[in-house]
């Protein structure tokens, strides 16, 4: 049922209060971007992006539950999906770890991975000031579907606006500190 859902808010647009840009759009792929300030630092940015489930939706998890994300932030690491009692999902390869700096991951998320595609994830950051960091997230899809991918797009536009706003929600609530 899950899935279900899943792959209907994908294909039908999931609402988002900021939508990323489709930037490009053919038959055969698409890309995505979106930029946004997050007021907090540069470390504190990249330690919550290396925690999915603080900021991942959980109505965009095969599990139901984003506590069940992680991901391993060195090269051929593993944006992944615990399935308790079922099994496991890789959502994504980590193919460019520049600490603090740019997250790039190879893979096809949610129903896209039933399809003949591939996608590159990359998350930018940079300084904004002292205290504030630009994030610019972009994703590029490309693979054979039929029908062509142009009426996806604006779909996964959608759903990965909504992940970056959780991004910046929670890098801007401070963790409390360590007991």
């Amino acid at each position: 049922m899950l899935r279900f859902a899943i792959a209907t808010a994908l294909i039908a647009g999931a609402a988002s209060p900021v939508a990323a840009d489709v930037v490009d759009t053919s038959a055969a792929g698409f890309t995505v971007s979106k930029t946004v300030t997050i007021a907090a630092t540069p470390d504190v940015v990249w330690d919550t992006l290396r925690a999915p489930q603080r900021w991942w939706a959980k109505e965009h998890t095969w599990s139901g539950d984003s506590a069940n994300l992680y991901i391993d932030s060195q090269a051929t690491g593993c944006f992944c999906e615990k399935l308790p009692g079922r099994g496991s999902v890789a959502h994504a390869r980590l193919i460019f770890v520049d600490k603090g700096k740019l997250l790039r991951m190879e893979g096809a998320f949610g129903p896209l991975q039933s399809m003949a595609v591939t996608g590159v994830m990359t998350f930018e950051l940079t300084p904004d000031g002292d205290k504030a960091t630009m994030v610019k997230m972009t994703y590029t899809v490309g693979g054979y579907v039929a029908g062509g991918l142009e009426k996806i797009a604006a779909p996964v536009d959608s759903v990965l606006s909504q992940q970056l706003d959780g991004l910046k929600a929670a890098a801007e609530v401070p963790l409390p500190p360590a007991k």
